[in-house]
């Protein structure tokens, strides 16, 4: 590649990279201002109480008076556990799918990836009347159990990535005289981390980021999620935008820890989930 394809390729990198990443800077800088410097005629990305006394009384506002770090451990424990979850059944759903003979194979699994497209609207409402017959009402339950039951997205993710994976590896297993549950978690859910990593953190993310279950299961605000933290800060009559700017900052660090600790295994499968192993 010459040096002038060069420039211009990463200038429109740099670029692109620059928008993507402006709004949250932005909002960054804004989590430090106060209401009056948010809606300023005269808006300026630096704070003017940068560096000097009062520069984290919005976060200090929302670890002290509203109790954030709780909402943020409640969503961690949600997220967490929906998303180990989907890797359980998802892994043994796609290892079916894609290793094993069963009448109707085929017609299950289209009939599983039509429910990705009816959304969560329509089912809630006998959703909602099933967790209360099952007195789930006010528990993590209704945001765990539907989350880690309902994986078409993981389970077309891995049946895709177990396909993939050479014949060789299962005829090796069989003469080795192994079993299919021992096939499933001696063999193939070991190479299969890169796809794993992936969907923990598609589900995590999901999970963190979820409104409508929350809001309609739970109205103890101990139990209250990050999401319903941040709806707390806009009300009928105004939105106090410089503490829901500053929980917004707090509520995307543990999904920033979970991609960084996860993203040599999230790219990898990225990279190799459409290839033949």
């Amino acid at each position: 590649m010459s040096l002038g394809r060069k420039i211009i390729l990463y200038t429109i990198l740099i670029a692109i990279s620059f928008t993507t990443l402006f709004p949250f800077l932005w909002m960054f800088s804004s989590s430090f201002k106060t209401m009056g410097e948010i809606f300023s005629l005269t808006p300026s990305f630096i704070p003017d109480n940068i560096f000097a006394e009062g520069m984290w009384n919005n976060y200090k506002s929302i670890l002290q008076e509203y109790n954030f770090l709780r909402f943020i451990f409640n969503s961690f424990v949600v997220a967490g556990l929906a998303a180990l979850g989907q890797l359980f059944t998802c892994s043994l759903g796609g290892f079916a799918f894609a290793r094993m003979e069963f009448r109707f194979k085929e017609v299950i699994f289209a009939l599983m990836l039509a429910t990705m497209m009816i959304p969560i609207q329509v089912t809630i409402i006998p959703e909602y009347f099933i967790m209360l017959k099952l007195n789930w009402y006010n528990t993590y339950l209704p945001l765990i159990v539907p989350s880690m039951l309902i994986g078409s997205f993981g389970t077309f993710l891995l049946r895709s990535t177990f396909e993939n994976m050479p014949s060789s590896m299962e005829e090796a297993a069989f003469i080795d005289g192994v079993n299919d549950w021992q096939m499933f978690y001696m063999v193939f859910l070991p190479n299969a981390k890169p796809a794993l990593a992936s969907l923990f953190i598609i589900a995590f993310m999901n999970n963190w980021n979820a409104l409508l279950r929350p809001v309609i299961y739970i109205d103890k605000p101990d139990l209250y999620t990050i999401t319903m933290g941040l709806a707390m800060f806009k009300g009928n009559y105004g939105t106090q935008w410089h503490l829901l700017l500053a929980g917004s900052v707090l509520s995307i660090l543990p999904l920033l820890f979970i991609y960084m600790s996860m993203q040599k295994y999230f790219v990898r499968g990225m990279l190799t989930s459409g290839t033949k192993g």
